[in-house]
């Protein structure tokens, strides 16, 4: 009776969690920024950016802060080609791309930064 009592204790069937191995990925997620600018070179505040997946189409949007740079563009949408674009009231950026490529953490965009262009 006494040992069925130290196994009910002691074999709750949760799981055991493997102390032996640290786990050297970070949680958070590698962002892309995206720069917007006016025709002369001025940062956008509150301009729109959208990134799109060309694999999943899959989106995300983001608005640009005080300096023109919008964060919101992240590793969610890799591995692969990202189409970006943004708007500003009646005027739009040409559009660019990224690359992103996958290790066994994260996934990295190629460039690291985009600047978009609105046209005039």
């Amino acid at each position: 009776m006494c040992l069925s009592l130290l196994c009910m204790t002691a074999c709750d069937n949760r799981p055991v969690v493997d102390q032996g191995e640290e786990d050297t990925c970070e949680n958070e997620l590698v962002v892309l920024s995206v720069k917007v600018v006016t025709a002369e070179g001025v940062p956008v505040k509150g301009a729109t950016v959208t990134a799109t997946s060309l694999e999943t189409e899959q989106s995300i949007t983001g608005v640009t802060d005080e300096t023109g740079i919008s964060r919101a563009v992240n590793e969610s949408l890799a591995p692969g080609r990202t189409h970006l674009s943004a708007i500003a009231g009646p005027k739009v950026s040409s559009s660019s791309e990224v690359e992103w490529t996958c290790d066994g953490c994260h996934c990295t965009p190629k460039p690291g930064m985009v600047e978009l262009q609105l046209n005039p």
